[in-house]
């Protein structure tokens, strides 16, 4: 039998001898199998010219690095009845191999296989029920892209040794069929989105080692039964959500040498009893609401390496018994209620002790660091970097009105006149640093497991970057825990920070690099300002900059900056020790006008001839630069599309048409992805590797440039994670093109029911991640934004997907200003005929309602998978909300659910979602919610119930369906049979539309693609 982790490299060199020596080789089927899955997995340099089983290039990497190893193992001494042996794969083994496909069924087939290993690939899809029949012993699947739940099949597989599917996206409860698994030592199943609590199954695993559930969704406490798992070496439940206390139980687990559980819910609790944990060498027990009195018996962990009990209300003095914990390496007490003297043993021999933010006695400290020890605000006289003891000594020599700071890099000039200064002191684990002006910074924690190629707290971008200011960002200061950047000696008032990020370490491609999720904490002035921040996320991408501006108020001449780490997003994403905040630079200026500093002069004492000789000067340059704006063009004549962009106020780039045509290879068709009723539009490649989408508009389009205006107008003044991001435009002479970032997943028509090869296996959470996100960003355009905005368009092809299947809106070609008290008449009717909202259609009427009512439409597309208007020659036109109210009719609303989910669905959720759907396409669009409250329902924070009109509850369901079916026949007797997508005017007839949309990739159902897709089903 294989042990937990991998196959003996001595079983593959023995099996690989057998085969040279005996002429055993791996049977046809088998030799097909691996055929099937190659083409599933993505897998294309093996070579089939050779035997599978004969070690040869393209079935085996010799001397593989650690984590990338590449091999198909097999044991070549099974006898095949007679005197001959046969060959049979027990191991496949591929690492870090940048796989797009997905995890293969047909791996069931392998009678002998005991081991699949496909970590740190791109892999998607789900885990495949076939294969809770096999006689597995280690499943790997870490760092993927794998949604959907835990097949129950998994706990048949008796011979289970280890399970690991840390860094993906799965989600829902864990099976209690997991608790059936009777070898089972790892299990391994941090950085997901699972729910609901522990099962009580798990009570029977008395073999488990390693239990790793960090960054999930779980709710209820840590259960008790935990003390069963006597053999247990290595517990790691950090921000899981799971409630505290932390069960005494635990501390009879005498094994236990790795302990670590960090913030947890739930009310306060004292220090649970662990004093019996002799083999301890990692115990983290950080924001856990611990309160009273550090335990004496902790000092008897003589093979402690690691102590953080930092972020509680731990108090009283730190206990004579700890001088045992000398040896330590790395001990964290920060930001606690501890009091007394510092020990002795600590400041003179202790290593990377941080003490930070307590209650000490103030007389000991003269400096903020001595030695590895930070004692930065660790006594009683104050928290703020002006008064605490450890800076009496130091005097302001002025106020100072602003701060600015290159985090992780050298000093630089920026915009001509503002400096930012260096932050390239090394740092470490209980770090302080001072800097010559008016600002410090204290890092607090080390990288646990690093496998980072060097031990450091900056980051240096390789790459280019190619946003404004871009040396700001081309390094970063990192931090594992906590960092904290102090201001002091600041004139008091009202300022605004600006916090610089960029992600530079995570990629931007279709590789397993860039599947990390960096998430933390932003506080200011000690209050939370942003909780579980993800620059990715809020950037639109790496190696984008987003700058966060909160307005903050210093009264006691302070200002306090900190990044915390709560323990979510990925920890070993491109490899283990990358997690944690980051962060490029900071610059804080005044709200206000400071004050002249001492000594100014109010005249300026300037000689004649200094005058005569300032303004020749400036005459010379003036010409100069006349000269350079008339050769550039722009003081040429201008087009009028380019006199119409001269009023609006731009918040985009602007690229040139050279840059577009090297990105897009001179608009080659192999780069196009599209055309819409604006023109093509192309991918491509930005010189720094930013992946772009390109619209062009059709120099014929008149409409289209109006629509082109109007687009720029409207994405530019919009910033949300679930809107399309807008990079900039370009408009030299005739061409027109606009620039947005690229969407890896197209559409969700076409993930939902476009073309079969391009379909996506969108689970039952993915589904309904995206209908919050869609909800989210209609609620920002109605509601949150500057501009209220009611988009006119909403439909499935109109929204976008991207890696992570999260969803952004896009077309505002057709947006549409609500200016008129929130409700006018339209001169011109615009969206898509299946969508648009009655009272829209028919007289023009046009308020954010008619956004819900389209919207409402594309919630029933997520839940069943079918498109609203297709055209089925057997019955005619087939309406799914006409549907919907028929199954509403026969207590049948749940046969709405695509079946390509099967049951995987939590019933309370679907329900809402439909009946939320009911709500937003009710005929009356005073019945229909606003968006935030559909956010609300959607979230379950608010009941369905609690939004339902009177109209809505009593609406006369046949009269909406003549309504409706009235709505229906006037606008078909006015369409082209074979259009989807139309304008309409109110003075008349329709025609095509002239919207920016773009619809990349036309989806036309018929009855044959419905038979097709039902009969697979």
């Amino acid at each position: 039998m294989l042990v937990s982790r991998l196959v003996p490299a001595s079983i593959f060199l023995a099996c690989c001898l057998l085969s040279s020596v005996s002429g055993a080789k791996l049977p046809d089927n088998e030799v097909q199998y691996l055929r099937d899955i190659g083409k599933t997995l993505g897998k294309k340099d093996w070579n089939f010219s050779v035997d599978p089983c004969s070690g040869e290039e393209g079935w085996a990497t010799p001397n593989a690095l650690k984590g990338f190893e590449n091999a198909v193992t097999c044991n070549c001494s099974f006898s095949n009845g007679g005197n001959d042996t046969v060959c049979h794969v027990v191991s496949i083994m591929l690492k870090a191999q940048n796989l797009q496909g997905s995890l293969p069924k047909d791996m069931a087939k392998f009678p002998f296989l005991q081991e699949i290993d496909l970590s740190r690939n791109f892999l998607n899809g789900t885990i495949p029920p076939e294969w809770g029949s096999m006689q597995l012993v280690n499943i790997s699947l870490l760092g993927n892209r794998l949604t959907g739940s835990i097949p129950k099949e998994i706990g048949n597989i008796s011979t289970l040794i280890s399970l690991t599917i840390e860094f993906n996206r799965l989600s829902g409860p864990l099976p209690p069929e997991l608790g059936n698994l009777p070898a089972i030592e790892r299990m391994l199943l941090s950085s997901n989105n699972f729910t609901g609590e522990l099962p009580e199954t798990f009570a029977k695993l008395t073999t488990l080692k390693d239990f790793r559930i960090s960054d999930n969704q779980f709710t209820g406490k840590i259960p008790s039964f935990i003390q069963n798992w006597t053999k247990l070496e290595k517990l790691v439940i950090q921000a899981s959500g799971l409630m505290g206390p932390i069960p005494s139980g635990i501390g009879d687990l005498e094994k236990l040498a790795d302990l670590r559980i960090s913030d947890l819910n739930g009310t306060d609790a004292t220090f649970p009893p662990l004093g019996n944990l002799k083999k301890m060498k990692i115990l983290i027990l950080r924001s856990c609401n611990l309160i009273g009195k550090l335990p004496d018996d902790l000092g008897v962990m003589t093979k402690l390496k690691t102590l953080d009990l930092s972020f509680n209300k731990l108090s009283g003095d730190i206990p004579s018994s700890y001088s045992g914990l000398m040896d330590v390496d790395y001990l964290y007490l920060t930001r606690n209620l501890l009091t007394g003297s510092i020990p002795s043993w600590i400041l003179d021999k202790g290593d990377n002790v941080d003490l930070s933010y307590n209650n000490f006695a103030g007389s000991q400290g003269t400096s903020c660091q001595q030695r590895s020890v930070n004692l930065f605000a660790s006594a009683s006289s104050g928290n703020t970097s002006g008064t605490v003891s450890c800076m009496r000594s130091f005097v302001c020599p002025k106020s100072w009105y602003s701060v600015h700071i290159n985090c992780g890099g050298r000093e630089v000039v920026i915009g001509g006149n503002t400096t930012y200064e260096d932050d390239t002191d090394g740092a470490g684990a209980s770090r302080f640093y001072q800097s010559r002006t008016n600002w410090a910074f204290s890092s607090t924690g080390h990288f646990l497991d690093d496998d980072r190629p060097s031990d450091s707290y900056i980051w240096t971008n390789s790459s280019k970057l190619s946003m404004n200011d871009s040396r700001l960002y081309m390094g970063a200061r990192l931090s594992p825990l906590s960092l904290t950047y102090y201001g002091f000696c600041m004139g008091n008032g009202n300022y605004t920070v600006n916090l610089h990020f960029a992600e530079i370490i995570f990629t931007n491609d279709n590789t397993y690099s860039s599947l990390g999720r960096r998430i933390f904490d932003i506080y200011l002035q000690g209050k939370l300002v942003q909780k579980d921040f993800n620059i990715e996320d809020e950037a639109g991408g790496v190696g984008k900059a987003v700058i966060k501006k909160i307005p903050v108020s210093v009264t006691n001449s302070t200002l306090e900056i900190r990044l915390h780490w709560s323990g979510k997003g990925t920890t070993a994403i491109p490899v283990r020790g990358v997690y944690g905040p980051l962060i490029s630079a900071i610059s804080v200026n005044p709200d206000f006008i400071p004050p002249a500093e001492h000594g100014a002069s109010s005249s300026s004492g300037i000689s004649v001839g200094a005058v005569v000789g300032i303004v020749a000067g400036s005459v010379f340059v003036i010409f100069l630069i006349g000269v350079l704006l008339w050769w550039k063009g722009c003081l040429r004549q201008k087009s009028q599309l380019e006199k119409d962009l001269q009023g609006l106020e731009l918040q985009t780039g602007s690229f040139s048409l050279r840059q577009i045509k090297s990105a897009t290879n001179n608009f080659d068709v192999a780069n196009k992805i599209g055309e819409g009723g604006f023109g093509p539009v192309y991918k491509g490649i930005l010189s720094d590797g930013t992946v772009i989408a390109v619209k062009q508009l059709s120099a014929k389009s008149k409409q289209g440039n109006r629509e082109f205006v109007n687009e720029i107008g409207m994405i530019s003044a919009l910033q949300h994670p679930h809107l399309v991001k807008l990079f900039g435009c370009c408009i030299e002479g005739n061409q027109l093109l606009l620039i947005y970032e690229y969407m890896e997943n197209n559409s969700l028509a076409r993930a939902l029911f476009g073309p079969q090869e391009y379909q996506l296996n969108l689970d039952w959470p993915t589904r309904r991640k995206i209908c919050i996100g869609i909800a989210r960003g209609l609620a920002y355009l109605h509601e949150e934004s500057r501009l209220k905005i009611v988009h006119r368009d909403i439909k499935a092809t109109n929204v976008l997907l991207d890696k992570n299947l999260n969803p952004k809106i896009s077309d505002f070609g057709l947006a549409k200003l609500d200016e008129e008290d929130n409700t006018h008449i339209s001169t011109r009717v615009a969206g898509t005929y299946g969508y648009m909202a009655p009272e829209y259609a028919m007289r023009g009427h046009l308020t954010d309602k008619a956004d819900v009512y389209s919207f409402g439409i594309v919630i029933l597309e997520i839940v069943s998978g079918r498109s609203n208007t297709s055209y089925r020659p057997k019955e005619e036109s087939f309406y799914l909300l006409d549907w919907v109210h028929v199954l509403e009719e026969e207590g049948n609303l749940l046969d709405l659910v695509d079946p390509r989910i099967r049951s995987n669905y939590k019933k309370e959720e679907v329900m809402t979602m439909i009946n939320v759907a009911l709500l937003c396409t009710d005929v009356n669009a005073a019945g229909r919610p606003a968006m935030s409250s559909v956010v609300s329902m959607l979230e379950g924070k608010a009941s369905v119930e609690e939004f339902e009109t009177e109209s809505s509850r009593h609406t006369d369901k046949s009269n909406s369906k003549a309504v409706m079916k009235k709505l229906y026949q006037q606008l078909e007797e006015n369409s082209a049979p074979e259009s989807q997508t139309h304008s309409m005017s109110t003075v008349g007839p329709w025609t095509s539309s002239s919207s920016s949309a773009a619809d990349l990739y036309p989806i036309t159902i018929t009855s044959e693609y419905w038979q097709n897709r039902d009969s697979g089903n």
